[in-house]
């Protein structure tokens, strides 16, 4: 069962598959600034979890406990994201994954405004955050029929490459379609995580402690607009 906003099948339409990008791309963006700005601030990766494990399991040879703390913390919440939002997704009372938009939006509000007026440890922040990134990675899958990952580039890099090898290796005119419009999804699916944390330095010194509030504004408009245009359909 596929858990994204827009459900996908083999004979997706074009619009579903457009949009499916679209917010793919917007999703990525969201998870860039976010991670970036957990870097700068608390000095860890809030949806980057292949640094993290790396990071865990060179602190546990060094013994350094801080490190083997922040990392199992970060780690442990992401993937606490990921559970309840595909349990979210797989629940029959819950009919629009729009919900998760609002979730996440929720967090990170509730967050900033906490934070604003409260100094909130970093441990406790990177576990709040990090597990709005695990919730946010379950909202879309999949573009076409091509899976993806919107909070980390890892796997979106490495199916980039695969594709275009077999885009490459294939002489059949249908296959090479289907490669083709994998690449550019991937790509453009890494440049928007890249431009997201690309922007975030400035926008952090711009905005300090209400820097959270510009993901999550984005996230409840983007969800806004999403239950619009799908109550049209």
């Amino acid at each position: 069962m596929d858990n994204s906003v827009i459900k996908t099948n083999t004979s997706v339409s074009s619009d579903s598959i457009k949009m499916q990008e679209r917010v793919a791309i917007f999703l990525a963006l969201i998870a860039g600034y976010i991670d970036a700005t957990g870097l700068i601030q608390w000095k860890t990766y809030v949806s980057f979890m292949s640094g993290n494990t790396t990071s865990l399991g060179a602190a546990i040879s060094t013994g350094k406990s801080g490190i083997i703390i922040t990392s199992v913390t970060v780690i442990s919440c992401f993937s606490l994201g990921i559970y309840a939002g595909i349990c979210l997704s797989l629940w029959k009372r819950i009919k629009k994954q729009i919900l998760t938009f609002y979730l996440v939006s929720g967090i990170l509000i509730f967050y900033s405004i906490i934070a604003y007026f409260y100094d909130i440890n970093n441990l406790l922040s990177i576990a709040i955050i990090g597990f709005s990134m695990g919730l946010m990675n379950t909202i879309v899958t999949s573009v076409g029929n091509q899976k993806v990952n919107t909070d980390f580039v890892t796997g979106t890099l490495n199916s980039l490459a695969r594709n275009t090898a077999m885009l490459t290796m294939t002489e059949n005119k249908a296959e090479k379609i289907e490669y083709t419009s994998n690449v550019v999804h991937l790509l453009f699916l890494w440049i928007g995580f890249l431009s997201g944390a690309s922007i975030a330095p400035f926008l952090l010194d711009y905005f300090g402690k209400w820097t959270l509030m510009i993901p999550a504004l984005s996230l409840m408009i983007c969800g806004i607009l999403i239950s619009k245009i799908n109550a049209k359909n």
